[in-house]
C-alpha cells in the first residue's frame, strides 16, 4: 500500500493540454475515482500514473517516490483494464500466473498465490477454463486476480466494468468494493459513471477539459458540489439549477429567495453565511435544489411551493415529478402516487440542503 501525490501535472500534445496543472493528493488506503466524461483527461492521468504516457511537467510521487521516469515495471502497480486483455490460448490459471512466472516466482508460491486470489474472486471453479469459455464478468475476475496476485503498492482500474450489461455492473462494483475492503491497496479507478464513483470511492476528482472541479469525498461532492459543472454531472436525477435573485430579510439576516414563476416565490432558511449573504446581497443566483429536498405537503411559510406537474415518471421506489419554475425544468422524488400529471401540487422543500452558486461565475456561494 502506498500514498499517492499528483502534484501540477500538465500534459500537451504539440499546442494541445490535455492535463492543464492537475494536483490530487491521497493517503495510503484510499480509493480515489477519477470521474469525468470523455475526454476530460482521466484517462491519460491513469496512464501517467502507470508510467504508458509521459509526463510534460509536475511529479508525480508514489509511496514518496518520484516515479516520473521510471518504466511501468518498476512502480509496483497492477492495473486492470476494460478489455481485459486476458491471453486466449492460457487457462485461467495460466492467465493469472503469468506475471508472477515472468518475474520468476517459484511454482509453489504462484499456485498458493493463485488458488487464494481465485478464492477470493470466487472463481476456484473456473482456474481450467480458457477466457472463450468464460463470460463478461467472469473475464473481468480473471483480470482482477491476475492484479491481486502481485501484492502491488497501487490498483489502477481504467473503466474495467463499461463493457459489461447493467446487472453485471452492479455485481462486480460490489466486488470490486468488497476486494478493496480486505486488501485495503491505494486504489484508483476511472469511470464516467457517477453512481460508481459514489459507490466506490473515498475520495471523488471531478475532471472538466483536463481540470479537477473538485475532490472530496463523495457524499461533500454530491450535498455541496464546488459550482454548477459538479451539480449536474453528479446526482440522477440531477440539481435542478433554479435562476433567482438573494435578498436579505434584515430582521432574522438569513438568505431569502426571489424565484419568479408567474409570481415571486420566496424561500427562506437558505443555508449560507452572514458575509455571503451580504455581498450577494441583490444579486442573481442560482438555486440549486435536489430532487430529494421535495415533498408532498405544505411546509412552513417560505418551504412550500405550488407547482403545476408536467410529467410523472414512475421508477418503482419512487416517482419522479417534473415542473417548471423560473423558465427550468425541476424534478422532484416523491411517494408513489402522491401527484398526478396535468395537475397541481404543494410541495415543501428542504431548505436547509438547498445550494447556491453565483450565477456569473457558476461557482458556490458558502
Amino acid at each position: 500500500m502506498a500514498t499517492l501525490e499528483i502534484d501540477r501535472v500538465r500534459k500537451s500534445y504539440g499546442a494541445v493540454d490535455v492535463l492543464k496543472g492537475v494536483s490530487i493528493s491521497i493517503t495510503d488506503g484510499d480509493f480515489l475515482v477519477l470521474l469525468g466524461p470523455s475526454g476530460c483527461g482521466k484517462s491519460t492521468l491513469l496512464n501517467m500514473i502507470a508510467g504508458l504516457e509521459s509526463i510534460t511537467s509536475g511529479e508525480i510521487r508514489i509511496a514518496d517516490e518520484v516515479v516520473n521516469d521510471l518504466p511501468p515495471k518498476d512502480r509496483d502497480i497492477a492495473m486492470v483494464f476494460q478489455s481485459y486483455a486476458l491471453y486466449p490460448t492460457m487457462t485461467v490459471r495460466q492467465n493469472i500466473e503469468f506475471g508472477m512466472k515472468i518475474r520468476g516466482v517459484p511454482p509453489t508460491e504462484r499456485a498458493k498465490a493463485t488458488l487464494a486470489a481465485a478464492e477470493m474472486l470466487q472463481m476456484s471453479h473456473l482456474l481450467d477454463r480458457r477466457p472463450g469459455q468464460l463470460s463478461g464478468g467472469q473475464r473481468q475476475r480473471v483480470a482482477m486476480g491476475r492484479a491481486v496476485v502481485r501484492q502491488p503498492k497501487l490498483f489502477l482500474f481504467d473503466e474495467p466494468l463499461s463493457n459489461l450489461d447493467a446487472k453485471l455492473r452492479v455485481d462486480m462494483r460490489t466486488e470490486i468494493k468488497r476486494l478493496h475492503a480486505r486488501l485495503g491497496t491505494t486504489t484508483v479507478y476511472v469511470t464516467h459513471d457517477q453512481i460508481e464513483a459514489m459507490t466506490l470511492a473515498t475520495r471523488v476528482a471531478v475532471m472538466k477539459d483536463g481540470v479537477v472541479q473538485q475532490l472530496a469525498d463523495p457524499q461533500t461532492v454530491y450535498d455541496r458540489p464546488a459550482n454548477v459543472y459538479v451539480a449536474k454531472f453528479v446526482g440522477s436525477p440531477a440539481m435542478s439549477l433554479i435562476p433567482g435573485k438573494l435578498e436579505i430579510d434584515s430582521a432574522t439576516a438569513v438568505a431569502v429567495l426571489d424565484v419568479v414563476n408567474r409570481e415571486p416565490k420566496r424561500i427562506s432558511g437558505i443555508p449560507i453565511s452572514k458575509e455571503s449573504a451580504a455581498r450577494f446581497n441583490g444579486r442573481k443566483v442560482l438555486v440549486g435544489i435536489r430532487p430529494e429536498l421535495f415533498s408532498v405537503s405544505a411546509g412552513e411559510p417560505g418551504r412550500t411551493l405550488l407547482v403545476h406537474i408536467d410529467v410523472v415518471e414512475p421508477t418503482g421506489p419512487d416517482t419522479l415529478a417534473l415542473f417548471q419554475i423560473g423558465g427550468v425544468e425541476v424534478t422532484a422524488r416523491v411517494p408513489p402516487k402522491t401527484v398526478e400529471a396535468r395537475k397541481t401540487a404543494t410541495l415543501s422543500v428542504d431548505t436547509s440542503k438547498i445550494v447556491l452558486f453565483d450565477a456569473q461565475t457558476e461557482e458556490r456561494i458558502d
